[in-house]
């Protein structure tokens, strides 16, 4: 017997609940009270959830040799713009205009999630994932985390395993 997914409470949930209920996978929601003043969404998130920063993981998102792609990393470190990249095949990166972020996406600026997006972009997911049966990601909105297995966020976001976090 498939495992039944745990749904968001709120009717409709966000694009990123709806599409890993869509997708069977087994998920947990975490929400919290944002507080705007936080200098860091992702600490914020471990912060308030009691979750050790490597598991908490950020979604940011740059554009290498002129095409949008997300990073996945954890929240205690930064993204390597040269391994992100590399890990697609491309020359440079750097990141991307926070508008054109938000637009492609669909998602604003804190709370953009690798799921769900409005237009699926090519995903690095940072291979210290692996590390751990579950890891935190945005649930599509500040103060909303969803927690869920690194192999299902890697399968429902076609994304490349890659050590492209840095301390």
């Amino acid at each position: 017997m498939a495992k039944k997914p745990k749904k968001q409470q709120q009717s409709g949930g966000t694009p990123a609940t709806v599409a890993l209920t869509a997708a069977g996978v087994d998920f947990t929601v975490h929400a919290y009270d944002h507080d705007p003043s936080h200098p860091s969404y992702g600490e914020e998130a471990a912060e308030a959830m009691g979750v050790s920063p490597d598991r908490v993981f950020k979604t940011l998102v740059a554009e290498v040799d002129g095409s949008l792609v997300v990073g996945v990393v954890p929240v205690a470190g930064s993204l390597d713009l040269k391994a992100l990249a590399a890990a697609v095949g491309g020359k440079r990166a750097a990141m991307a205009d926070p508008a054109l972020a938000e637009r492609t996406t669909g998602y604003v600026r804190g709370g953009i999630s690798p799921l769900g997006q409005r237009k699926k972009l090519r995903t690095v997911l940072d291979d210290s994932a692996v590390a751990h049966p579950t890891i935190c990601v945005s649930a599509g909105r500040r103060g909303l985390e969803v927690e869920l297995a690194p192999k299902d966020l890697a399968e429902l976001t076609d994304a490349v395993l890659a050590p492209i976090g840095k301390s």
